[in-house]
Order: structure tokens, then C-alpha cells, then sequence
């Protein structure tokens, strides 16, 4: 009897068909931290490795290590903005953001006296715990702007910021190691939005007067627009999807009214989703939290797979998203990072990892992943006990 190979791509693309492939796929993605942990049990010499260009060497061989079907590039790899959006004796740097969560390069310039900012003009600086650090905003660009007319003067990023010549390559070069799925992340608008505005001010002025959040968005989806438009012209049918991301909900209900949200925000979301749709790309949604209100609009809208599925969130238990929407949507995620995997038990991850297999995997359409990226204190060994490729088959013990 010859027994027939799958590819990781064959396998991602089979599941979200809502097929059942020969195991459920799986991605990867973990802070900084969690890279430096495998890094160091493999026993990987970044020294040894081939140079970086866009992608990582270390990482690309744990991902493989690790037997991950899925590649994520991003629109940040690409960044070529003209000098002068560069602050005052500030350098590019390529590899030190924190929120860097996969192989792949991300766009940052550090001032001299170690102010970070990123291609929008987000002012950064990093926040210290016991087991590593966090990305947060040090202050709001636009927190002084009194109208729309005021915006006018700030160093909005413009398509032209970005050379995309290069993503055929990257794309080859991955393709030299394996036949992965590869989704390409354009960003965000609402979040990088209230991040130049400051959310309490950003959210009162959606509910009292939205013209400054509303012109920021619009001028942050134009770019994301045509950002994506040249990507997927470049790209052509070897890019298997488009993701975007945009946190609207918090652990136990939306953060703005269902009505607010369709005024305001829906809009843009599908103003991405349409440019994908032209191209006839599947997109992936993140979201964190109690979503489910919003998700038979999302599936009305154009999205295909919903990211994380925070099981602990209200009404994101994964047996009634399954249930519910499992014929017409798929999902990615599920493990939970908050309590299972840095304070369980190795049988705590096991056990969950299956469960999730079983009830999301039937059928097909679901990528098994972490409930977002895998945090700083989480054990090294419940890292590699998730990812023990026996736990993929549906039906094992």
C-alpha cells in the first residue's frame, strides 16, 4: 500500500475547505521570550545561520521543527519610508520590536535617546515584568488635534512607503524549505487609529462628535487599501489568504455599542475584505474577546476564519461557534494562553489541545494555535506538549 504525502499547504487549504485533512494544521506564533526558550532547546547559533534579509533564520527552523503548516508575512516587512519621516538622528531597526510574534522581520526606528516609534508615528516604549517585556504607547500623537482640519499636518504614511518588489522573493525562498500556507497581514484600522488618538479620547469622540476618528480612519484604510492591492497583483495565487486585525471586544461584551460599530467601524473592515474578495483571497479576522453579536455579520461580510477564539471570553465557547457557524466559517486558535498553557499542567495542554482538535477539527476548518501569541511565562515543556504532532490526529487518545 503507497501512502499518499500532504503538503502543510495541501493541509491548511483542505481544512478550511471543511474537509477533514490527515491531521489538523497548526500555527505558531509566541513573544520574543518564547523564541529565545527554543532557540536555546534546539540548540540554535544564530551566528551559524544564513544572514537575515526578511525572515529570521533561528525561527524558520523552529517553525519547521515544530512541524507549523502556516507562514505569516506582513506589510511592515516592507516599509521603505522617505527620510524624512525618520525623527532626528533616529536609525531603522529591523528586529527588536516586541510584538514581533513570527520569523519575519518589523519595521521600527529608535531615536538616540531610546525612543521606538513605527511606521504610523506610534510613539513606543517598552514595559518590563518578571519574565520579559511589553510594547506599550508612551504618548498620542494626535491627542491635541480640536478637528479634522488639524490632521492635516501630521506625516501620514502614503503607499509609496512601502516597496513590495521584494515579497516574490520572500515568498520563493520560503517555498525553497516547504509548501506552506501563507497568509499576508495588512493591518488594522480601528486599533491603529485609537493608538495615535488615545482610546478614551478616540471613544468619546465617536460618541460625540466623530469627525477626527473618522478622518483618521479613512485615511488609514486608503493606505491599507492600496497597500493590499499591490500585494496581491504581486503576489498572484501564491498567496493563500489576507488577515487583518482589529480588537472591538473586551473578555465579556463588545467595546462600543453593536450600533456603533456598524456605523463606524463595519465599513472600513469591508472595505479591506472587498479588495481581498476582488483577488478571490480568503480573509482571516482577529479579534480577542466576546465577539460572538458581531460574528454572523463577519461571515455576511466576507470573512472566512475567525482568530483567536478566546474559549473563556463570553459566548465564545468553542462548541457553540461550531455548532452555530462551523458550516460557514473556520477557525484558528483556542489554546489558552491565560491559564492553560503558562499555568497548567503538561496534561492540562494536552487535554486541551485534543478537546479542540475533536470539536473544532470535525469537519474540517480549524488552524490549531494559541488564543493569541504565546506569552513570556509560559514552560518551555507546555510549549512542546502543545505542538506534539500526535495531538493533531482527530479520534486518538
Amino acid at each position: 500500500m503507497t501512502t499518499q504525502t500532504i503538503t502543510p499547504r495541501q493541509r491548511v487549504l483542505t481544512a478550511l475547505a471543511h474537509h477533514e485533512p490527515d491531521r489538523v494544521p497548526v500555527d505558531f506564533l509566541a513573544t520574543p521570550e518564547i523564541w529565545s526558550k527554543l532557540a536555546d532547546y534546539y540548540e540554535l547559533d544564530a551566528v551559524t545561520l544564513t544572514r537575515p534579509d526578511f525572515l529570521q533564520p533561528e525561527r524558520e527552523v523552529i517553525l519547521r521543527r515544530l512541524n507549523v503548516d502556516c507562514r505569516v508575512l506582513s506589510y511592515d516587512m516592507f516599509c521603505q519610508p522617505p527620510e524624512s519621516a525618520l525623527k532626528p538622528g533616529a536609525a531603522v531597526d529591523w528586529w527588536s520590536a516586541y510584538s514581533r510574534s513570527t520569523p519575519a522581520r518589523m519595521w521600527r526606528q529608535r531615536t538616540p535617546d531610546g525612543q521606538w516609534y513605527d511606521i504610523w508615528g506610534h510613539h513606543i516604549r517598552l514595559a518590563h515584568n518578571q519574565t520579559g517585556a511589553y510594547e506599550e504607547y508612551a504618548s498620542w500623537p494626535l491627542a491635541n488635534a480640536e478637528s479634522a482640519a488639524d490632521l492635516d499636518d501630521f506625516p501620514w504614511p502614503q503607499p509609496d512607503w512601502w516597496d513590495f518588489s521584494a515579497l516574490p522573493g520572500v515568498i520563493r525562498q520560503l517555498d525553497s524549505t516547504g509548501d506552506f500556507h501563507i497568509r499576508f497581514r495588512i493591518g488594522s484600522v480601528f486599533e491603529l487609529a485609537w493608538q495615535l488618538r488615545g482610546m478614551q479620547q478616540f471613544l468619546m469622540d465617536l460618541a460625540i462628535d466623530p469627525a477626527i476618528p473618522l478622518s483618521i480612519m479613512d485615511r488609514i484604510t486608503e493606505t491599507l487599501v492600496e497597500n493590499s492591492r499591490r500585494v496581491l497583483e504581486l503576489a498572484g495565487d501564491r498567496l493563500d489568504m489576507v488577515y487583518f486585525y482589529d480588537d472591538v471586544a473586551t473578555q465579556h461584551s463588545l467595546m462600543v455599542s453593536q450600533g456603533m460599530w456598524e456605523e463606524f467601524i463595519r465599513p472600513y473592515h469591508a472595505r479591506l475584505i472587498a479588495v481581498a474578495k476582488v483577488f478571490n483571497k480568503p480573509v482571516m479576522y482577529h479579534c480577542d474577546g466576546a465577539l460572538y453579536p458581531l460574528i454572523p455579520q463577519l461571515i455576511d461580510m466576507g470573512i472566512d476564519v475567525l482568530n483567536p477564539v478566546q474559549a473563556d471570553a463570553k459566548g465564545m465557547e468553542p462548541d457553540r461557534l461550531k455548532r452555530e457557524f462551523g458550516d460557514r466559517l473556520a477557525f484558528h486558535g483556542g489554546i489558552d494562553i491565560i491559564k492553560t498553557l503558562p499555568r497548567g499542567t503538561t496534561q492540562d495542554v494536552a487535554n486541551e489541545v485534543r478537546d479542540r482538535v475533536r470539536v473544532l477539527g470535525e469537519n474540517g476548518g480549524y488552524i490549531l494555535a494559541s488564543s493569541h501569541h504565546i506569552q513570556s511565562d509560559t514552560p518551555l515543556e507546555n510549549v512542546l506538549e502543545m505542538y506534539r504532532l500526535e495531538h493533531r490526529y482527530r479520534g486518538k487518545a
